[in-house]
């Protein structure tokens, strides 16, 4: 059985799928990559489909599990890469990448990432919705 290479790049995880998705490689991308997060404390994945030239339900799926297990770890889940003709049978098929954003190529994914880290950080440090912001001098 082929193997989905996972990467780390600083703070995130960057996968790039170079082959059709079979059943067995789906469920060994979706556990070896809940183990390099948990391993590696990192919180940000980054799906590369650049090379994915149909996108059915089943890979569609397969990214919504993905993007669940990595937010219930604390990554966040950035799909790049995707063609127009992706989108328009994503869209055609009624389907919808729940929790799942999404960017035009790695650089991009990489920024949302960081974005959203910042933010994450500044309302962790301001104490989150309860309390007021800290005033500083």
């Amino acid at each position: 059985m082929e193997r989905v290479p996972i990467l780390k790049i600083g703070d995130i995880l960057l996968v790039s799928i170079q082959l059709d998705m079979s059943d067995q490689t789906a469920v060994a991308l979706q556990e070896d990559l809940a183990e390099r997060i948990v391993a590696t404390g990192c919180h940000g994945v980054i799906i590369d489909i650049t090379a994915l030239d149909i996108v059915d339900s089943f890979v569609g799926r397969m990214l919504s599990t993905i993007a669940s297990i990595s937010k219930v770890l604390d990554a966040e889940t950035v799909v790049v890469g995707m063609r127009p003709a992706v989108a328009i049978t994503l869209v055609e098929l009624g389907l919808s990448l729940n929790g799942i954003r999404t960017a035009l190529n790695v650089e991009r994914g990489m920024e949302l990432i960081a974005v959203d880290r910042v933010h994450d950080d500044q309302y962790e440090f301001e104490g989150g919705p309860d309390t007021e912001p800290l005033a500083l001098p």
